[in-house]
């Protein structure tokens, strides 16, 4: 631990498990205190258990043991009401907001000609509108504030490099490398950063493939080739990896990066 956020203030949607959990454990292992937000359902239909409210408790618990303060509400991203309202009482409770990582996602596979409409606007709306909300939320309080600060989004390997059978997935995630782009010409002004993260396969619930996934391709092996990293060991990162890019981001030791896509993905955006 190094203080690198201390006294600062961090909100964090998809908070329950995971990337979410990891990265509020390692900011507030720093020194932030935490706004912590999680649908704790499916979002949509797909082909992994869901997180639970016992799960954002555990992160709850988590910050808490490390001295943190934490203000948590089950909230669905796709609700910015629910986020503006979590977002005022974490001001009220915290202070203020010095750091965004809107990192709540979910993935779901299938060739697009084949995806139901609704899974289409599910995907497009967790991933991509959630993201603006998230930060519609957020920026005014932060604007506000006075402070500047650091705004992670958290994309993929598939916002900067085109993968089958996550059409709506893929069409988010590079969503959001746009919107990140605009919000940082447009924060800039007000010393806000905002960057774009782009993880590969992470050990979470998310990050294995399910029986969908596994339909898919079994059914079309010639997709597998396209699924390639350069970094053999370890095929897949841990949340705590993602999570220690974020403390960066989040910190003043990255004052001079934004507008930036960076990936952590084992080298698959160059093969």
């Amino acid at each position: 631990m190094t203080d690198r956020m201390k006294d600062k203030v961090v909100f964090i949607t998809g908070a329950a498990r995971g990337q979410g959990r990891a990265h509020a454990v390692e900011l507030a292992s720093e020194g932030a205190d935490i706004i912590a937000v999680d649908v704790c359902a499916a979002p949509a239909v797909m082909d992994y258990d869901a997180a639970t409210p016992e799960d954002l408790q555990e992160t709850v618990a988590a910050v808490e043991a490390l001295g943190r303060r934490i203000v948590h509400r089950v909230v669905d991203v796709r609700d910015l009401a629910g986020l503006e309202s979590v977002v005022r009482e974490g001001v009220e409770k915290l202070g203020r907001i010095d750091a965004v990582v809107a990192n709540a996602g979910f993935v779901t596979w299938g060739r697009f000609w084949e995806i139901d409409p609704q899974t289409w606007d599910d995907v497009v709306a967790v991933n991509l509108t959630g993201v603006f909300n998230t930060m519609r939320a957020a920026v005014p309080a932060m604007i506000d504030g006075g402070r500047g600060g650091s705004i992670i989004i958290t994309s993929s390997v598939a916002g900067l490099k085109s993968l089958p059978a996550q059409a709506p997935y893929s069409a988010a995630k590079s969503g959001v490398v746009g919107l990140a782009k605009t919000a940082a010409i447009e924060l800039a002004e007000y010393g806000i950063r905002v960057n774009t993260i782009h993880p590969w396969g992470v050990t979470t619930k998310m990050g294995v493939i399910g029986s969908d996934g596994q339909a898919v391709f079994g059914s079309h092996p010639d997709y597998e080739p396209l699924m390639q990293q350069i970094l053999k060991e370890p095929r897949q990162s841990s949340p705590e990896d993602i999570a220690n890019l974020v403390v960066f981001l989040a910190s003043d030791e990255s004052r001079t990066i934004t507008a930036a896509q960076i990936p952590i993905d084992h080298g698959a955006t160059k093969v």
